[in-house]
């Protein structure tokens, strides 16, 4: 670890990197119920492209805990960062969502473990806010991913490996997570800009809305596309709100937070598929929703990689 002094400076948030790849894969593997014969070869080329980042940055983030423990405590908790950790269990959940088998005791206990890290980051998050001892700065979307992501995504894991109640449980916590955040977020981003520093974030004012829609069709195969096109609805409303605000972020040189606008529009894209298998629609409407979210993350990826070679892709290190 001596050959990567940045190792303290490794950001929590390149996991975003992966749960996006993930869940643009599983919209994807979607798409080939339309009879498209790529879609399927693009879905796994995804996957295994998201699972093999997700391995090496697993890794890293293992020597930074191991070499630097006292930044990793720093950033367990601190009320932003410590949200963000919770990308590392999503990321594992959607490696169940996508490559789970039902009955498989391996990926059981592989989920469980997932939902544990998952439950120590959100039961933290809780903590702060039933306490009061959030600061108001701190009221930010991040704060969705630990319990409502959670939720959501534990639910379609559990789904995919053949436990619909124990999915439906998780799929009510996270909604009632949902529902009890909303409120504290969407009363702190009335009140103004957030700093720049957390305005990339943003996106992840998308997920609640878009996830939700997606958990419920996974875990409920039969349930009506009506029932979905509600959720739809819904997560257009944040959609706007987003786009309305584009000048508090637009304007914020690129950054891997970014990549937080990534698993929601993966996963709109997948319920907007849903949407169109169960009520007839037009596969067009589909494919328009996953080219969209598609370019979106390609364009994030190829921004990646040109702070990647301008070397900015890890902050730098504070002036002495």
């Amino acid at each position: 670890m001596r050959t990567l002094p940045w190792l303290d400076r490794f950001p929590v948030g390149l996991f975003a990197m992966p749960v996006g790849l993930l869940a643009l894969a599983g919209a994807w593997r979607r798409a080939q119920g339309f009879g498209w014969t790529q879609a399927l070869p693009i879905a796994q080329a995804l996957a295994w492209t998201a699972l093999t980042l997700l391995v090496v940055l697993l890794l890293l983030y293992a020597g930074k805990c191991l070499r630097h423990p006292r930044t990793f405590a720093a950033e367990f908790t601190h009320p932003l960062v410590g949200s963000i950790m919770a990308l590392i269990p999503v990321s594992l959940l959607l490696c169940t969502v996508y490559f789970g088998a039902p009955g498989h005791d391996g990926w059981l206990l592989f989920t469980l473990l997932a939902l544990t890290l998952q439950g120590v980051v959100a039961i933290r998050i809780v903590a702060m806010l039933t306490t009061a001892s959030l600061p108001v700065a701190a009221v930010t979307p991040a704060l969705y991913v630990p319990p409502v992501a959670g939720g959501f995504v534990g639910g379609m894991a559990l789904s995919a490996l053949g436990y619909p109640g124990w999915a439906a449980l998780l799929f009510g916590m996270g909604l009632v997570s949902w529902g009890l955040l909303e409120v504290r977020v969407l009363n702190r981003l009335f009140e103004g800009a957030m700093p720049e520093g957390l305005r990339p974030t943003i996106g992840l004012e998308l997920a609640p809305a878009s996830v939700a829609t997606l958990a419920a069709g996974t875990i409920w195969p039969l349930l009506p596309g009506d029932v979905l096109i509600v959720g739809l609805g819904i997560a257009a409303g944040p959609i706007v709100a987003v786009m309305a605000r584009y000048k508090w972020w637009g304007h914020i040189p690129f950054s891997i937070g970014f990549w937080s606008f990534s698993f929601p529009l993966a996963a709109l894209a997948g319920a907007v598929i849903e949407v169109v298998r169960r009520g007839g629609w037009p596969p067009l409407v589909g494919g328009i929703a996953l080219a969209f979210s598609s370019l979106a993350i390609a364009f994030l990826g190829f921004k990646t990689l040109v702070l990647i070679l301008s070397g900015k892709l890890i902050p730098p290190a504070p002036s002495p």
